[in-house]
């Protein structure tokens, strides 16, 4: 390796600080070291979850501080987006024995098939990286209701008003966090003057509630009719979801679900660490969790 390639790596190691370095390459592997989650079966809700090569250590944190916090047990989904691993597979099966680890080489057969009379669908679900959320979270989906999680989330307390919304069976909206501002590819003027719905503001769709019957394919072949919809890669999966949700009905979690960019857990349930802040995810979250005996009551 030159020198310049050398300086460059260390540059990136070290671009936020030797405390970040610290607790994401040498504190975060130690969640490999506490004990697996099992029975994990309680359909009341099933969680669902994407997953990659690079992220699916951040996500072991996610679920466990999840789980932990919240001491449920719902059922859980895990699907590989396509750069699992089966050494990165075998080591989720073991700390999750109970979840259903869905391959993208299967998911691809199943969902290809299933989304034939959707020729919008099809398409979408064949070309944008983010689409699974959309398609195989409910194909797979073995409960009326979903707890979407992306794998850049922890908890630090119980989520009662998440928990609260999930168990009441009368409660019928989906419900997520807010986000910073709204990140959607379309205008939601032209929304409402397309659809005649309203939608909601600052949905993300990082964390929250979803009902199994908002995810109707036939209004998401019509959503990806609208003229330049697609755009941004990933704002277009969480602009289909927060068109489904608007017109099933939805609302936002409290706010101290919501995403925020400052630093500080402000003793909040959980915090979404997104991609312009995912360094406080190590630097902030697990150093938090660490200093608190996560990993020490995890291992007892």
């Amino acid at each position: 390796m030159s020198l310049g390639a050398l300086a460059l790596k260390v540059r990136q190691k070290y671009e936020h600080g030797f405390q970040v370095a610290y607790y994401r390459d040498t504190v975060r592997p130690s969640i490999l070291t506490t004990q697996p989650i099992a029975h994990t079966n309680d359909r009341t809700c099933e969680i669902h979850v994407l997953t990659c090569a690079k992220d699916w250590l951040n996500l072991v944190w996610t679920l466990k501080t999840f789980y932990y916090y919240s001491n449920r047990r719902y059922a859980l989904c895990i699907h590989d987006d396509g750069t699992l691993t089966d050494s990165d597979l075998a080591i989720i099966k073991h700390h999750f024995p109970n979840a259903r680890l869905i391959e993208r080489s299967t998911a691809d057969e199943n969902i290809f098939s299933h989304l034939d009379s959707h020729p919008r669908c099809l398409e979408f679900r064949k070309t944008n990286h983010l689409s699974p959320k959309l398609f195989d979270f409910p194909a797979y989906l073995e409960s009326d209701r979903m707890l979407l999680l992306d794998s850049d989330i922890l908890f630090f307390a119980e989520p009662t008003a998440l928990l609260q919304r999930i168990e009441d069976p009368n409660y019928r909206l989906n419900t997520v966090n807010g986000d910073v501002v709204s990140a959607y590819t379309v205008n939601p003027a032209i929304i409402q003057e397309t659809c005649g719905f309203e939608v909601i503001d600052r949905f993300n769709s990082g964390l929250g509630l979803i009902h199994k019957a908002s995810l109707n394919l036939d209004w998401i072949e019509e959503f990806l009719a609208m003229p330049d919809i697609i755009g941004h890669f990933w704002r277009i999966e969480q602009t289909l979801y927060a068109l489904c949700s608007s017109r099933f009905g939805v609302e936002l979690l409290p706010p101290e679900y919501d995403v925020h960019l400052e630093e500080g857990t402000n003793g909040f349930p959980s915090r979404h660490y997104v991609g312009k802040i995912r360094h406080l995810m190590y630097g902030e979250g697990i150093r938090y969790l660490t200093k608190n005996c996560f990993l020490k009551q995890l291992r007892a």
